[in-house]
């Protein structure tokens, strides 16, 4: 049996208490939010280190640990936005970057993944 991480157990208690109807709907909830978490993981690690970027000459040992730990909550909250839409929202891509129409943050099930994933490797030349 897959186990879910943390950000997966999050999404599930999330999409549980908030969005019963369409927890229902997911054939195998556990394997799914495990997926979606481990997604999750790997994204926010490869997104807080962009965020953080490079560590500034002269930076102390305090400062770095704060530029890192402020990049990794930054990278958590935009991707599990993704994974917990608001219940209020009827649709939970209404977050989208006004300046594309995209969600700020998509996982591997997300419908727009793929396009999106083609971009991103498009960009940082991993097709090469």
């Amino acid at each position: 049996m897959v186990s879910a991480n943390r950000y997966g157990h999050a999404a599930q208690r999330h999409w549980q208490r908030w969005l019963p109807d369409q927890y229902a709907q997911i054939t195998d909830p556990d394997r799914y939010f495990a997926a979606a978490g481990q997604d999750a993981a790997q994204r926010i690690d490869a997104l807080a280190g962009d965020l953080a970027g490079d560590g500034l000459p002269g930076e102390g040992y305090l400062a770095a640990v704060a530029r890192l730990t402020a990049a990794r909550r930054r990278a958590e909250a935009l991707v599990m936005a993704g994974l917990m839409p608001d219940p209020g929202d009827d649709d939970p891509d209404e977050d989208a970057d006004p300046s594309c129409g995209r969600p700020l943050a998509v996982w591997r099930g997300h419908p727009a993944w793929p396009e999106i994933d083609a971009e991103q490797r498009e960009r940082l030349g991993a097709d090469s």
